[in-house]
């Protein structure tokens, strides 16, 4: 739960499972975080070694990320939350 347990880290997980992802393109997607919790977040998760941050030389300079193997090792997990949060929403729906 370290490692994944806030809020934004287990949004930004569920993205990078689509696909790679640039710095901006999460930014507009994670409506509400700021550029702050962003970077921190994928600093943290790379240092963890759940996130892979690739940088192109390139002008102007393009990073990409997108989740290493340890990271897509938690698919399994993220998808049982996912299953068990749409349960709960047609649990609370139906009351």
């Amino acid at each position: 739960m370290a490692l994944i347990g806030s809020k934004w880290k287990l949004l930004i997980m569920r993205n990078l499972q689509m696909r790679t992802w640039r710095f901006n393109e999460l930014k507009k997607d994670l409506e509400g975080i700021s550029q702050k919790v962003l970077t921190d977040s994928l600093r943290s998760m790379e240092k963890d070694g759940i996130v892979v941050r690739t940088v192109y030389a390139e002008v102007p300079p393009r990073v990409e990320y997108s989740l290493s193997e340890l990271g897509k090792s938690m698919h399994p997990i993220i998808d049982a939350m996912a299953d068990w949060g749409r349960a709960y929403q047609q649990m609370v729906n139906k009351q």
